[in-house]
Protein backbone atom coordinates (compact mmCIF):
# COMPACT_ATOMS: atom_id res chain seq x y z
CA UNK A 1 0.00 0.00 0.00
CA UNK A 2 1.59 3.31 -1.17
CA UNK A 3 1.83 6.12 1.72
CA UNK A 4 0.01 9.42 0.86
CA UNK A 5 2.74 12.33 -0.34
CA UNK A 6 2.80 15.50 1.97
CA UNK A 7 1.50 17.01 -0.66
CA UNK A 8 -1.49 14.70 -0.21
CA UNK A 9 -1.96 15.08 3.23
CA UNK A 10 -1.63 18.53 3.13
CA UNK A 11 -4.99 18.58 1.21
CA UNK A 12 -6.69 16.25 3.36
CA UNK A 13 -5.77 18.34 6.84
CA UNK A 14 -7.46 21.03 4.95
CA UNK A 15 -9.96 19.80 3.79
CA UNK A 16 -10.93 17.98 7.22
CA UNK A 17 -10.39 21.49 9.08
CA UNK A 18 -12.49 23.02 7.29
CA UNK A 19 -15.63 20.17 6.09
CA UNK A 20 -15.05 17.80 8.90
CA UNK A 21 -16.18 19.24 12.18
CA UNK A 22 -19.82 20.34 13.72
CA UNK A 23 -18.35 24.00 13.66
CA UNK A 24 -17.25 24.47 10.37
CA UNK A 25 -20.20 22.20 8.86
CA UNK A 26 -22.79 24.14 10.91
CA UNK A 27 -21.02 28.06 9.16
CA UNK A 28 -21.45 26.51 5.84
CA UNK A 29 -24.64 25.29 6.37
CA UNK A 30 -25.64 29.05 7.42
CA UNK A 31 -24.12 29.89 4.40
CA UNK A 32 -25.76 27.61 2.45
CA UNK A 33 -29.40 28.59 3.84
CA UNK A 34 -28.32 32.40 3.14
CA UNK A 35 -27.50 32.05 -0.15
CA UNK A 36 -30.51 30.05 -0.91
CA UNK A 37 -32.57 32.95 0.70
CA UNK A 38 -30.46 35.27 -1.37
CA UNK A 39 -31.59 33.34 -4.54
CA UNK A 40 -34.80 32.79 -4.58
CA UNK A 41 -35.17 36.78 -3.01
CA UNK A 42 -33.45 38.03 -6.59
CA UNK A 43 -34.72 35.99 -8.65
CA UNK A 44 -38.54 34.57 -7.78
CA UNK A 45 -39.61 38.00 -5.55
CA UNK A 46 -40.49 41.40 -7.30
CA UNK A 47 -39.73 44.82 -4.88
CA UNK A 48 -41.08 48.28 -5.50
CA UNK A 49 -37.36 48.72 -4.11
CA UNK A 50 -33.75 47.17 -3.21
CA UNK A 51 -33.72 44.53 -1.59
CA UNK A 52 -31.02 43.84 1.06
CA UNK A 53 -31.29 40.23 0.97
CA UNK A 54 -27.86 40.12 0.01
CA UNK A 55 -26.48 41.52 2.99
CA UNK A 56 -27.12 38.28 5.17
CA UNK A 57 -24.22 36.72 2.87
CA UNK A 58 -21.93 39.80 3.63
CA UNK A 59 -21.97 39.55 7.12
CA UNK A 60 -21.89 35.66 7.42
CA UNK A 61 -18.99 36.24 5.09
CA UNK A 62 -17.49 39.11 7.66
CA UNK A 63 -14.63 40.30 8.10
CA UNK A 64 -12.78 38.50 5.16
CA UNK A 65 -14.92 39.37 2.54
CA UNK A 66 -14.14 43.11 3.38
CA UNK A 67 -10.53 42.38 3.06
CA UNK A 68 -10.42 40.76 -0.30
CA UNK A 69 -12.66 43.65 -1.16
CA UNK A 70 -10.30 46.19 -0.05
CA UNK A 71 -7.78 44.24 -1.51
CA UNK A 72 -9.17 44.33 -5.05
CA UNK A 73 -9.95 47.58 -4.55
CA UNK A 74 -6.68 49.06 -4.19
CA UNK A 75 -5.81 46.34 -6.99
CA UNK A 76 -7.47 48.99 -9.00
CA UNK A 77 -10.94 47.84 -9.36
CA UNK A 78 -13.62 50.04 -9.04
CA UNK A 79 -16.13 49.84 -5.71
CA UNK A 80 -17.48 46.58 -5.45
CA UNK A 81 -15.08 45.63 -8.90
CA UNK A 82 -17.07 43.40 -11.45
CA UNK A 83 -19.54 40.49 -10.21
CA UNK A 84 -16.95 37.57 -10.70
CA UNK A 85 -14.66 39.10 -8.49
CA UNK A 86 -17.52 39.78 -5.47
CA UNK A 87 -18.68 35.95 -5.79
CA UNK A 88 -14.47 35.31 -5.50
CA UNK A 89 -14.39 37.27 -2.95
CA UNK A 90 -17.60 35.83 -0.72
CA UNK A 91 -16.26 32.10 -1.32
CA UNK A 92 -12.99 32.38 -0.55
CA UNK A 93 -13.73 34.06 2.28
CA UNK A 94 -16.05 31.96 3.66
CA UNK A 95 -13.67 28.70 3.42
CA UNK A 96 -11.24 30.51 4.53
CA UNK A 97 -13.48 31.22 7.47
CA UNK A 98 -14.86 27.35 7.61
CA UNK A 99 -10.69 26.77 7.91
CA UNK A 100 -10.59 28.57 10.79
CA UNK A 101 -13.29 27.44 12.51
CA UNK A 102 -11.92 24.09 12.03
CA UNK A 103 -8.00 25.30 13.46
CA UNK A 104 -10.06 26.63 16.46
CA UNK A 105 -12.08 23.69 16.61
CA UNK A 106 -8.76 21.24 16.60
CA UNK A 107 -6.75 23.57 18.74
CA UNK A 108 -9.31 23.61 21.62
CA UNK A 109 -10.24 19.94 21.47
CA UNK A 110 -6.54 19.25 21.21
CA UNK A 111 -5.85 21.25 25.05
CA UNK A 112 -8.58 19.71 26.51
CA UNK A 113 -7.06 16.05 25.49
CA UNK A 114 -3.46 17.33 26.68
CA UNK A 115 -4.98 18.46 29.98
CA UNK A 116 -6.47 15.10 30.52
CA UNK A 117 -3.96 13.01 29.54
CA UNK A 118 -1.91 14.58 32.31
CA UNK A 119 -3.94 13.81 35.14
CA UNK A 120 -4.68 10.25 35.08
CA UNK A 121 -8.10 8.88 37.11
CA UNK A 122 -7.59 8.17 40.00
CA UNK A 123 -4.54 10.90 40.84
Amino acid sequence: MNKPSIDQQSLRTLARLTFGNAASLVYLGAVAAAAVFVTVDTLLVTHDDASFAGVWLFLLAAPTVFLFLLGGSMAGAESFGPAWFMYLALTVSVLVQSLALGWFVRLVRGGARRSRTAHPQGA
